[in-house]
């Protein structure tokens, strides 16, 4: 065993109480009220970035803070690598469905719950236990390092891409690393090929001046909540396609060999089906659930609002409605164009009576991988040695959209390499992170700065 790997076992202990004291932070970026715990979370990870032995500092956005740490000393002959993780937290509520404190870690069934454990500072920080052991006990890195962490991933990223933009020759890199991803299975690590988008809006739709009386002015005035069912029914056609005209236009048909190697792949329906409690019958017919979830866009309706819906009865017609609907997008789709044709869309579909808006809320670009046979090779040895399995090649449903910025901005490619696993809580009520992937991934990031190198 070298004496990094040796390092990072006789280190173990002290490693995982670190990540106890970082997730004791309760760094939730979207509560003003927790401004000063988010900020006690970026100088806490500039100490121990400066402890790990890379130069560091915390680096103002007119949100949030970010934190940079440096390592240059392989020279300019070998690649400098980027790190991208954030240090800010979902909010815990609802507390009451946690088994523990969200802020107080614990380990239960060979899991470390608490917030943020899986997304994303426990993964974060086993980058910094990987360097560490490279500087400490190995003599320097084999690769140039840039860790950056910032503090509003969970509120949007609104700092950061202008940051990187500001930025883009102190960050410039030859790959970018993200660890905020799952493997597919127990044992079974992955490297993303895919990240769906977003485009997210609200469907407003409007009729009498205010609520009326729905015995004394049903029938002939439109009833808008009425009205938006109907407008949302028409989003979808039969076989779980999308009936918006154009919207498959950009959609990026994928190879037979990446999806007989999707299908390959050992995904139990049954399993996943209990998991969440329901019947899987819902996409694109055709597709098998990986397909469905990571290659193919979704149109969801994620929240209604109409009329009176508190407690017993009251019969109004309501003035308003509203639909908040959100699509996942898939290469080489983009929300902007997709914003459009749902415009044109509803207001071909909204009846006579009412009147309907869409509303943009928030977007993100889809991402396909584009990684090099260098960087896949070296991805996949650095796996092999640590879990002792080569990784599969796999999707995500849901959305990075940093990660296109960075290609854009820096030029590099983003390789996705995640430890957490189905089913973390990503978000919910106890999140947990498996123990054993502490030390298996901080083992398989040492190796991986290696390999690069």
């Amino acid at each position: 065993m070298s004496d990094v790997q040796e390092y990072i076992g006789d280190g173990l202990e002290r490693f995982t109480e670190e990540i106890f004291e970082f997730l004791r932070i309760p760094s939730v970026s979207a509560k003003p009220a927790h401004n000063q715990d988010t900020r006690h979370a970026a100088e806490w990870l500039r100490a121990k970035l400066k402890d790990a032995g890379l130069e560091a500092e915390v680096m103002e956005t007119p949100g949030h803070p970010i934190v940079i740490g440096e390592w240059r000393g392989a020279g300019a002959d070998a690649p400098t690598i980027l790190v991208y993780g954030h240090y800010d937290v979902q909010p815990p509520e609802p507390l009451d469905l946690w088994d523990s404190s969200p802020f107080e870690p614990e380990f239960r069934d060979r899991r470390l719950y608490a917030r943020g454990s899986a997304d994303d500072k426990g993964q974060l920080y086993l980058h910094v236990k990987a360097a560490e052991a490279h500087l400490k006990a190995g003599g320097g890195l084999p690769v140039n390092l840039i860790i950056l962490a910032e503090g509003e991933e969970e509120v949007g990223s609104v700092n950061l891409v202008p940051f990187v933009e500001e930025n883009r020759n102190r960050l410039a890199c030859d790959a970018v690393i993200i660890s905020d991803t799952a493997m597919f299975a127990p044992g079974l690590p992955s490297l993303l090929f895919s990240l769906r988008g977003l485009a997210y809006c609200e469907i407003h739709v409007e009729g009498p001046s205010s609520d009326l009386h729905s015995g004394v002015y049903g029938g002939p005035v439109v009833n808008p909540g009425m009205a938006l069912a109907q407008i949302l029914a028409t989003l979808f056609a039969d076989e779980g396609r999308i009936a918006i005209e154009g919207f498959y236009d950009d959609v990026l048909d994928w190879d037979d060999e990446t999806r007989d190697a999707i299908r390959d792949l050992p995904f139990d329906e049954d399993d996943f089906s209990s998991g969440v409690g329901a019947v899987l019958a819902g996409g694109e017919r055709g597709y098998s659930v990986p397909e469905k979830l990571w290659i193919r866009p979704t149109c969801e309706v994620n929240g209604l609002l109409s009329g009176y819906t508190g407690e017993g009865a009251k019969t109004v017609l309501p003035a308003k409605a509203m639909a908040k609907v959100s699509f996942r997008l898939v290469a080489d789709q983009s929300p902007e164009r997709v914003y459009d044709l749902v415009r044109a869309h509803v207001a071909k579909v909204t009846p006579p009576g009412v009147t309907s808006r869409v509303e943009e809320l928030t977007g993100g670009m889809p991402w396909r991988a584009q990684l090099s046979d260098k960087l896949k090779a070296a991805a996949t040895s650095a796996l092999l040695k640590a879990f002792g399995a080569a990784p599969v090649l796999a999707g995500e449903g849901g959305s990075i959209p940093i990660v296109s910025d960075f290609e854009r901005v820096l030029g590099a490619p983003a390789l996705l390499v995640g430890f957490s696993l189905p089913g973390a809580n990503l978000h919910a009520p106890n999140e947990w992170f498996p123990k054993e992937n502490i030390e298996k991934g901080i083992r398989a990031l040492a190796y991986l700065y290696e390999e690069l190198g």
